[in-house]
């Protein structure tokens, strides 16, 4: 029942992005359209690997604090094939960075995610 409830708050927190997402794009079309075009040029496959890229993009979300893209490229690294050592190597990394804050979103919010998402992978 508890992990039924975590995965619940996991993909309510997914759902509520982009739900704040098509509001926004109903409001401001031109620069949600602008915006996704550059992102998804962004995270194609390059010299770096698209999951390469997710794990950069985790760390930085853990680093910046931002809950709901923490969730979503944890949720993109799995999509990717990234293993939970990666993910945790690279929440290691970026809490060498960014200390404790980032820790504690690595070893709560990164973990509820995987043990969550992983499932579906």
């Amino acid at each position: 029942m508890d992990k039924q409830m975590h995965r619940s708050s996991t993909e309510a927190a997914l759902r509520r992005y982009k739900e704040g997402l098509g509001a926004f794009t109903n409001k401001l079309p031109e620069v949600a359209k602008q915006f996704h075009a550059f992102t998804e040029v962004c995270f194609q496959e390059g010299a770096l690997s698209k999951k390469e890229k997710q794990l950069i993009a985790l760390g930085i979300s853990l680093a910046t604090q931002d809950e709901y893209c923490t969730i979503y490229h944890t949720k993109g690294c799995l999509d990717q094939g990234a293993t939970e050592q990666e993910i945790l190597e690279t929440c290691g990394v970026a809490a060498a960075f960014a200390g404790g804050a980032a820790m504690s979103q690595a070893v709560t919010l990164v973990q509820e995610c995987i043990s969550e998402l992983a499932t579906k992978h």
